[in-house]
């Protein structure tokens, strides 16, 4: 946010009425600065100064939303270069490519690994979230089936590439209610593709040959009224791409530069032709600075590395990673099964599921909200206590999946066993493993 808490509070109504949500003008003025309140929260601002604080808050590089739902892909709406200044806010989406001139069996090969490869890592779901479809043959017809196909075989998100207009028209026919993105507008048909857009109301990318030719194709859509808008400088050499990334992020961050306030698009796809190597790439734009990243096929192997680098680079370097507190059933547990207590710090949860998993021993786990701090650091924070334990496990509803009244607990836990006991009538509190190597044998003496 350009403006200071104090800039922010002179324009606030000053009434202290806590409708917000925080008990004073000041206070909610000081969370707009940090990014940590939204301006709607205040319902008593008059119009002037509302527009002059959503001008002020207005991003330097402008979110553009891709889809609809639960599954819309945000990207843009960053702040900073450098993640250690904040946080990256928006993880840029991962595309596979899916052309035209594909056999029917390729395609649906392709959108299956769309489907099937999703992975779970620190109680968050990874997946690559785009299909991009390329008219290579420039037959709309064609275009147009295949749009459907992905549309009716898969969630993700869809990016709809020709540069001819009416094969673009002809795909937006099918799956306009998705938003997908339109790629791309150049110079010889922006006036077509920037009135499809605005009927359909998709983003669109705008492709030139350099960055400043860019800017002057984003220029002519922002001057039809178009702000969903996603750059392509047309580098396809490495060195060349990277060199943009950077610029296209300084100009809009540092030199305000509106026609390059947006966010990019990639294509290691078309960088080389080895799929290590397109990985590699596809990780160096993946933290700096991508939008999407386009590549020619999903592997395993390869993609797994990407979403995890993804994930590290955009959680928030401010906050500890968390995992939402509730029962976690592993291993398909029934009413006969163990229960397990640990915190809601992510790699903690991470390693204990883990080796329940390992142990292959049918399991509960609750996970306590402890803000993210290890089962030691909460215990002594007093966020992990006996009383809190109590309470929430009773609250959880577990009582309705299990026959038996054990809980296991942590081995660092030991000295809370009674009050947890006290809060727990009727309970077994037993003691578990201090160490997440010693779960496995543990479990498999567990007798309900």
């Amino acid at each position: 946010m350009a403006l200071t808490g104090i800039e922010i509070f002179k324009l606030l109504p000053k009434t202290n009425c806590g409708d917000c949500g925080v008990p004073t003008c000041l206070a909610f003025a000081m969370a707009l600065a940090a990014g940590k309140a939204e301006l709607d929260k205040c319902p008593h601002l008059s119009d002037e100064a509302r527009a002059k604080l959503m001008e002020a808050s207005t991003p330097p590089i402008l979110p553009v939303t891709i889809g609809v739902g639960d599954n819309a892909l945000k990207i843009g709406g960053e702040t900073v270069m450098f993640r250690h200044e904040k946080r990256f806010e928006n993880p840029p989406g991962i595309a596979i490519l899916i052309s035209d001139k594909m056999s029917d069996a390729e395609v649906t090969a392709r959108l299956k690994k769309v489907n099937d490869l999703v992975y779970e890592r620190v109680g968050i779901t990874l997946r690559a979230n785009l299909v991009a479809i390329k008219s290579e043959t420039g037959d709309a017809a064609r275009f147009a089936a295949l749009a459907g196909k992905v549309k009716t075989s898969s969630d993700a998100n869809i990016i709809l590439m020709s540069e001819k207009a009416e094969v673009l028209t002809a795909g937006v026919k099918v799956c306009a209610d998705r938003k997908p993105l339109l790629y791309a507008a150049t110079k010889d048909n922006i006036d077509a593709v920037a009135a499809l857009a605005k009927e359909s109301a998709c983003p669109v990318a705008a492709k030139a040959a350099s960055i400043e030719e860019t800017a002057a194709l984003t220029e002519k859509l922002a001057a039809t009224g178009i702000k969903n808008i996603v750059l392509d400088t047309g580098a396809r050499s490495t060195r060349q791409a990277l060199e943009d990334q950077i610029i296209i992020r300084n100009a809009a961050l540092t030199k305000k530069y509106r026609p390059l306030g947006y966010p990019t698009i990639v294509f290691p796809c078309e960088m080389t032709a080895n799929p290590m190597k397109e990985a590699l790439i596809a990780a160096m734009f993946i933290a700096k600075y991508a939008g999407i990243i386009v590549l020619s096929d999903f592997q395993g192997e390869s993609l797994f590395p990407l979403l995890v680098a993804r994930l590290n680079i955009y959680t928030d370097p401010q906050r500890p990673m968390t995992t939402k507190q509730g029962i976690y059933e592993i291993n398909n547990p029934d009413e006969n099964s163990p229960l397990m207590v640990t915190s809601n710090f992510s790699l903690t949860y991470s390693i204990v599921a883990g080796e329940i998993e390992n142990s292959k021993v049918p399991s509960y786990l609750f996970v306590k909200d402890t803000e993210g701090l290890s089962v030691v650091t909460s215990w002594a924070a007093g966020k992990f206590t006996g009383e809190g334990i109590g309470t929430a496990i009773l609250k959880s509803g577990i009582t309705d999946k299990i026959k038996h009244r054990k809980l296991i607990i942590p081995g660092y836990l030991a000295d809370e066993r009674d009050a947890i006991a006290e809060e727990m009538p009727g309970w077994e509190i037993l003691v578990g493993p201090k160490d997440a190597a010693d779960i496995t044998p543990f479990l498999k003496a567990f007798k309900p």
